[in-house]
């Protein structure tokens, strides 16, 4: 079974695995022009709403199967919330009674109340006649749409399988009147979205329990496993799908894994820490800057409002500044299938007469707005902030939970606590929190789960970000400005702001800016001649941020720019004025930015826009500001937004953060015959023997297929999954076992018709299920490996422009292997490195490497060289040194490499010879013989060289040979006290040198 259909069986025995019933489609009562099984819906409701009359109960089923919209998008949403939210019946019982009900087509609160069905090749008729692989139904609704392709079909991909379900879309739209979930696999990959989402919005389920990511595991095991126990998929349902309508397009959106797991540790976390059963602290959710922390807040709100034991809460989602607050606020508006209605408090008192309110609901507000009133002329200020609310049931969400949240005994935070003396506290953040700012467990309590970078973007979550250095240096050429700044500010109480001034207009000189400004325009051009996106510029102040643009624009062929900054009008200067925006007219700018064919290309920014702004068609940002920590973590990552076929963000540096990044993302991270057919049987039979040794030779240990015949497809998935995961760490292995195959295939067209041949036909089935799969996991990573490959080269050709060819030349080295500016180097996701970190690292390997290959050659310098050598990295390393210092001092070392190359010419000997020379040479004065050195090194290396012989260093007979040759040549020439000393150090420069020797 070599079709799709072994991966669709798999699944089926997985769901059934699980509890689901499986029914082939062809066994249905149903007829191919409907899509919902009516029979089991009303059964269903009958069970559950048996007080209800019958004409009610046939009126549900015929409300859930009917519904409105214009197009298969609202249709769906409106099947949705009646899916999830129920739909509400007055009746009169048999006393004439008022009756209400509200009933849902599926029982959310007791999951095996409920049928699951998976039903596989049903065919439906609409435009086309067409029949999806597996659709599951719940009481009879069909709510999981699977399409599969063939795993062991190197021509097949995921792409197909996605591109199957836009088919299906138009030739059968009503299955996608009722759809939730859609999930498509080719057997190497799968991952699930929602129907009308795009191909890179749809994603692998990595976990099965929330806390250990599967990375080596089917990945349809996982998702099955991860995804669809039965409590599982009714929550996923209910709580994580929704819709946003951006101006009349719908959007769906379905959570990923983690913020499925994320969220549901969260509730259980509140429903613990929530008083007076805790202590109000439910913990901290760390979820990356652009992995939909926005959504997983969102749905956290939804959830938290709907359980029944916290009796309608008051969620507060606080935020550190109004340009966060408004982002976030209007994401929660688009959620609003999922968190009902949202307010936004736009002052104190709005707020406070929120707060004071006994209902629940979703507030919007900024920290700031728990300020005290001040006092006026009638009337003293407030001294402390007065209790809002003593409800238990207000748990306020802190988003990017750092300073703000920690001044407890004082300011702001302390303030809100005051207010809302019995409120419980969650904080989610896309930063690692700093230990400097506060004790994070104090103040809301433990890690409940975590999402990094290194996690998101191997998942694809968001596109990875690499890091160009262009340093632009800033020179300091008055040394005693401190001392003239004091002399000027002696009557000012602070003279910091002036001096950061002078940096700013160090930064900003004109020359300087100028160049940045060129550079960043040529820059820019390449970047977007391959890869069209927008970018972003970062600059040290408003000031210098008119400054750039003013270059920008004089550039020829400069696109569309704008600066994005706040105003002073009565401070600032007038030509600064078609910078500064209202509101409505930053929003409708950013609006603009957002849109991937509006021709506004760069903005110009200080501060906003850093933070809680997501343009995902961003894919490059030019710093010129020095930033560090949160602050940088979350400028540099609005760039790893996922945007279609977007590979990677550039953050290009013009003032050197390289330091301060590297410290901020440590916190987070060919063919074969097919013989001929005039060959004799016998010996077709003895080659197809031995090339089922050769392939099972060449299998992983512990490969036990034995029992393949008797498994089920999906045990025998797992088993070449497990099979496949040994086999492809290893390439040549990989091709040679795809080779080996493709020979045993080819024998196997001549000898098929032997009986002989049955008692390896179990070997022959395992060895080319594996050879398939490996030839499609290399075939679909390939694509994959040759973007990587693009990425490296445009790193690498970037780096060589950024002086690093200077650096061999500094070094006095020849030998420029670049072999080693590999992704792990350059690129990895534990540490970026920064231009002189990059330099230094070159250096040291060039310079390791040399010492590795000199160090036989002479032991006693190069020991001491090679120990020197890794002192000054470990210095480094240290921050005992600075990195400029390093670099001269790795540069110093390089030119004893270089006097050796000139000193062997001098002396006139071979690089065999000039250790023994160094031997001879530092002990002069027992040396008796006239005339130079050179000569008694000759003869001693030609004594040496004379006596070796094959493994003679586990030979004491050779070595004595040696030994007694050495001791000739040197008898009447050296001193015969020191004899035995010298010679000692001449074997064991002997034992390093020529430990290897062969003749």
């Amino acid at each position: 079974m070599t079709t799709e259909a072994l991966i669709e069986q798999a699944t089926i025995e997985w769901l059934q695995d699980l509890g689901y019933t499986h029914v082939k489609g062809n066994e249905l009562p149903q007829n191919a022009n409907a899509v919902i099984l009516k029979d089991q819906l009303k059964e269903f409701i009958v069970n559950k709403y048996p007080q209800v009359p019958s004409e009610i109960q046939d009126l549900a089923v015929a409300d859930f199967c009917n519904n409105l919209g214009a197009d298969i998008d609202y249709r769906n949403r409106d099947f949705h919330l009646k899916l999830t939210k129920g739909i509400s019946y007055e009746y009169k019982d048999a006393e004439e009674n008022e009756k209400a009900v509200h009933i849902y087509p599926i029982d959310f609160q007791n999951p095996l109340n409920n049928s699951f069905c998976c039903v596989n090749q049903f065919s439906i008729v609409g435009k086309n006649k067409r029949r999806p692989d597996i659709i599951i139904y719940i009481n009879g609704i069909p709510l999981v749409l699977f399409e599969l392709k063939n795993w062991f079909d190197e021509n097949t991909t995921i792409d197909e399988a996605f591109n199957q379900i836009q088919h299906y879309r138009k030739d059968i739209p009503l299955l996608f009147e009722y759809n939730a979930l859609t999930i498509v696999s080719d057997g190497n990959e799968a991952k699930h979205g929602m129907f009308n989402g795009s191909a890179e919005w749809y994603a692998a389920w990595k976990s099965i329990d929330g806390v250990a990511i599967v990375e080596d595991d089917f990945q349809m095991h996982t998702l099955i496993n991860g995804l669809f126990p039965k409590d599982r998929l009714l929550s996923y349902i209910k709580n994580f799908i929704f819709f946003e309508d951006h101006n009349g397009t719908l959007i769906k959106k379905g959570a990923k894994y983690h913020q499925f797991f994320g969220v549901n540790f969260a509730v259980e976390a509140a429903k613990k820490a929530i008083k007076p059963y805790g202590d109000g602290r439910i913990g901290v959710i760390w979820h990356t800057q652009g992995s939909g922390k926005s959504i997983s807040m969102a749905i956290y709100a939804g959830i938290l409002r709907s359980l029944p034991e916290l009796k309608n809460p008051t969620i507060v989602v606080q935020v550190d500044r109004s340009d966060l607050d408004f982002q976030l606020y209007e994401n929660f508006v688009l959620a609003k299938d999922l968190v009902g209605d949202v307010q936004h408090a736009g002052s104190t008192d709005e707020l406070r007469q929120l707060l004071s309110t006994g209902s629940g609901g979703v507030i919007f507000t900024t920290i700031e707005k728990f300020r005290l009133k001040q006092g006026n002329e009638n009337e003293l200020g407030e001294t402390a902030h007065p209790i809002l609310s003593e409800r238990e049931n207000i748990i306020v969400m802190a988003d990017e939970a750092h300073r703000t949240q920690y001044g407890l005994l004082d300011g702001f935070a302390s303030n809100l606590r005051k207010a809302l003396p019995n409120a419980s506290f969650i904080g989610f953040t896309g930063t690692p929190i700093d230990s400097k700012d506060a004790d994070t467990q104090e103040v809301f309590g433990e890690t409940i789960h975590i999402y990094d970078i290194k996690q998101a973007v191997n998942d694809k979550a968001t596109v990875p970000i690499y890091y160009e250095p262009r340093l632009a240096k800033l020179h300091l050429g008055n040394q005693n400005i401190d001392a003239e700044v004091d002399a000027i500010t002696e009557d000012l109480e602070d003279d910091g702001n002036l001096k950061w001034a002078a940096i700013e207009d160090a930064a900003g000189s004109e020359d300087r800016v100028q160049k940045i400004a060129n550079d960043i325009m040529k820059h820019y051009k390449n970047r977007t001649e391959t890869l069209p996106g927008k970018a972003m510029v970062v600059c040290m102040s408003r000031r210098n941020s008119v400054k750039m643009y003013d270059a920008l624009k004089a550039i020829e062929g400069c696109p569309e720019i704008a600066v994005v900054m706040t105003g002073n009008i009565s401070k600032d200067p007038i030509a600064w004025n078609e910078h500064i925006r209202t509101q409505d007219a930053t929003e409708a700018l950013k609006k603009r930015f957002r849109k991937p064919e509006d021709p506004l290309q760069i903005v110009i920014v200080r501060d906003m826009w850093l933070t809680g702004f997501d343009a995902p068609c961003v894919h490059t940002m030019y710093i010129d500001k020095i930033m560090r920590g949160h602050t940088l973590m979350q400028a540099i990552t609005r760039t790893n937004r996922v945007f279609k076929d977007k590979p990677s963000g550039v953050i290009v540096d013009y003032i050197g953060i390289g330091d301060q990044l590297k410290i901020a993302t440590s916190k987070y991270t060919g063919g074969g015959g097919k013989g001929q057919p005039t060959i004799d049987m016998h010996q077709a039979l003895e080659m197809f023997y031995n090339q089922v040794e050769i392939c099972k030779s060449l299998l992983p240990e512990k490969s036990d297929y034995s029992n393949w015949k008797g498994l089920r497809d999906s045990d025998k998935v797992l088993l070449i999954r497990k099979a496949l995961n040994g086999i492809i760490k290893y390439d040549e292995v990989a091709n040679q076992f795809m080779l080996e195959e493709k020979k045993l295939t080819g024998l196997l067209s001549i000898v098929k018709s032997q009986p002989q041949i049955q008692e390896h036909s179990v070997d022959v089935l395992f060895i080319q299920h594996l050879s398939k799969a490996i030839r499609n996991a290399k075939s679909v990573k390939g694509t994959r490996s040759n973007q990587k490959d693009q990425i490296k080269e445009l790193i690498s050709r970037s780096i060589e422009s950024d002086d690093i060819v200077d650096v061999f030349a500094m070094a006095g080295l020849e030998r420029a292997d670049i072999s080693i500016l590999n992704e792990d180097f350059l690129l990895g996701a534990k540490k970026e490195k920064d231009s002189i970190a990059i330099k230094i690292e070159l250096l040291k390997n060039i310079l390791m490497d040399e010492v590795k290959l000199r160090l036989h050659k002479n032991i006693k310098k190069y020991t001491s060289l090679k120990e020197e050598l890794e002192k000054v990295i470990e210095n480094y390393h240290k921050n005992a040194i600075d990195s400029y210092a390093t670099i001269a001092e790795l540069v110093e070392r390089a030119k004893h490499l270089q006097e050796e190359d000139h000193r062997n010419k001098e002396l006139g000997l071979s690089d065999e010879e000039l250790a023994f020379y160094d031997i001879l040479a530092s002990k002069k004065e027992i040396i008796k013989e006239a005339g130079p050195v050179q000569d008694i090194v000759h003869g001693v290396v030609k004594a040496v060289k004379n006596n070796l012989q094959l493994d003679w260093m586990n030979k004491e007979d050779a070595k004595a040979a040696i030994r007694l040759a050495v001791k000739k040549e040197l008898r009447g020439k050296v001193n015969i006290l020191e004899l035995n000393t010298i010679l000692q150090e001449i074997m064991e420069q002997a034992e390093g040198q020529f430990a290897e020797w062969r003749a």
